[in-house]
């Protein structure tokens, strides 16, 4: 028995050896594979505007180690507060702050405006055709969405609506304003271009539901004169306006949102004739067009009345960036710094989120209903990481930055498609009184390289104060996130067959 079991005790001890060596370079792979993160965990929330584009950078981002968390379910004021009272340690928004916080600029806690995407406001709808159809093709001038959103025009057999739509008469059913309950930047921003599209027509309207004489950010469900508008619901986030518009329930409805959730949830989105008369969607090609005309102040805030204005063909009117507030080192170019952040692993996490998102953030963003960054405002984003740390800023190029822009690309999806009247009109757009059966066409997106880059920006005639550069947006085809790879698959898949084959083979020698 003896000369028997030694053997096989000593197998044992091997066989057990090995194992414990697999599995530990396993681990090892493991880690290797893993970029190595920040393992301080950073908390953001506010804009529903961007929190489709936040979502995919935080899952993107935990690939690579870095912990970040973000609610878009507050809006941009409730972010900025919670950002004020250190609730959490960035906000997201496309407001300024001395419009969200009742003209007082001044925040207890320090801040600088970082742009991290381009986005627009899509005019979203659930109509039928006098036949029952569903339509996809409706198109409003500015000044018939400005008047559908104050409440002048509340029946969808509007002369004004068959007048934008090549005399096509709608069937005679109320108009559902689908509108955001609280407070909330894509209001302020929605409804800053309302202003602009017709004056004669929004300023009654906000002198007659007392409204400010600034940026609204919550429309009133009821006011001294009755609710905004003739027949309207309301909806406590963006998501959930854009899953009301869509549904069985929201028919005959219209709402303003983002236009990634108007993609999310297959509603279509109308076509909006822009300063130079050509009808448009919210394509990332058309965002990246209009915010040629943006003026960025020097703290990097947008002024946006030569957006809605454009005279550029491609330009879509309402357009817009939208911000991360974090904090930054005083005397530092920014006025509203205070000083940085007191954990240094809140600055690293942050720093390399902040580095991901105006690269490799930025690849996917015109397929899911933005616009990417152009490349002097990822680098923009750079240097916001450098007053944030006190570190030198890194210089961005197409050599270490995946941004399409810096291709002079848009990335898939970019491109908008063609508009279905072009096809019927002999390619001049809606006109004409006559009636028409109207385009069955669609508007899904296709898939293009975009815009180029560009000439510089030329700037609007808008109201912004101090310094101001034209933004000059544009693309990107950069590389998908980083998998396992095939190595560590590999070692897990031994890991996971070898104790099995150890336990039989000891058996047979015993």
């Amino acid at each position: 028995m003896s000369v028997r079991t030694g053997p096989a005790r000593r197998f044992q001890r091997a066989a057990l050896a090995a194992l414990l060596l697999l599995c530990a370079c396993s681990a090892g792979l493991a880690v290797a594979a893993a970029p190595a993160g920040a393992a301080t965990l950073v908390t953001g929330s506010g804009s529903s505007y961007v929190a489709l584009a936040m979502d995919d950078w935080v899952r993107s981002s935990q690939v690579r180690g870095i912990r970040v968390t973000y609610n878009g379910n507050l809006g941009s004021p409730g972010g900025v507060d919670q950002y004020s009272s250190r609730q959490v340690d960035f906000a997201g928004t496309e407001a300024e702050v001395r419009s969200l916080m009742n003209g007082d600029p001044d925040l207890p806690r320090g801040y600088q405006y970082v742009p991290d995407v381009a986005g627009a406001v899509s005019i979203m709808y659930n109509v039928r055709d006098a036949a029952g159809n569903k339509i996809n093709w409706l198109h409003l001038s500015q000044r018939t969405v400005s008047k559908i959103f104050t409440g002048a025009i509340s029946r969808w057999s509007h002369p004004e609506i068959s007048a934008d739509n090549r005399g096509v008469r709608l069937p005679d059913q109320p108009i559902k304003v689908v509108y955001r309950t609280g407070r909330s930047g894509t209001t302020a921003l929605f409804y800053d271009f309302v202003r602009e599209a017709a004056r004669d027509v929004y300023e009654p309207w906000r002198e007659r539901h007392r409204l400010p004489d600034r940026r609204i950010v919550e429309l009133p469900e009821r006011g001294p004169s009755g609710s905004f508008a003739p027949n309207i619901v309301g909806m406590t986030t963006s998501d959930a306006m854009a899953a009301y518009v869509a549904s069985r329930n929201g028919e005959w409805s219209i709402g303003y949102d983002e236009f990634g959730y108007a993609i999310k949830h297959n509603a279509p989105a109308a076509y909006i004739r822009n300063g130079a008369g050509k009808w448009v969607q919210p394509y990332a090609e058309n965002i990246a067009e209009a915010l040629k005309d943006a003026d960025l102040r020097a703290d990097l805030s947008q002024e946006l009345s030569g957006v809605y204005t454009s005279r550029r063909a491609k330009a879509y009117p309402i357009s817009a960036y939208s911000y991360m507030m974090v904090q930054c080192h005083a005397g530092r170019g920014r006025d509203t710094c205070r000083g940085p952040y007191s954990d240094g692993g809140k600055a690293d996490t942050l720093a390399k989120f902040m580095r991901f998102v105006a690269c490799d953030g930025q690849v996917k963003m015109a397929r899911i209903g933005y616009s990417p960054l152009p490349p002097n405002l990822s680098q923009e984003m750079v240097n916001s990481i450098a007053r944030m740390t006190g570190r030198t800023a890194e210089q961005l190029s197409r050599g270490n930055c995946a941004n399409p822009t810096f291709s002079g690309g848009l990335g898939e999806g970019a491109k908008a498609p063609d508009d279905p009247f072009d096809r019927l009109n002999g390619g001049n757009g809606p006109g004409g009184n006559g009636p028409s059966a109207g385009p069955s066409a669609g508007a899904g997106a296709t898939a293009g390289a975009g815009a180029g880059a560009g000439g510089p920006g030329t700037t609007g005639p808008g109201t912004g104060t101090g310094q101001s550069r034209g933004a000059r947006p544009v693309g990107f085809n950069g590389p998908a996130s980083p998998g396992l790879g095939a190595l560590p698959v590999l070692v897990l898949l031994l890991t996971l067959a070898v104790p099995p084959a150890v336990i039989a083979a000891v058996r047979r020698r015993g």
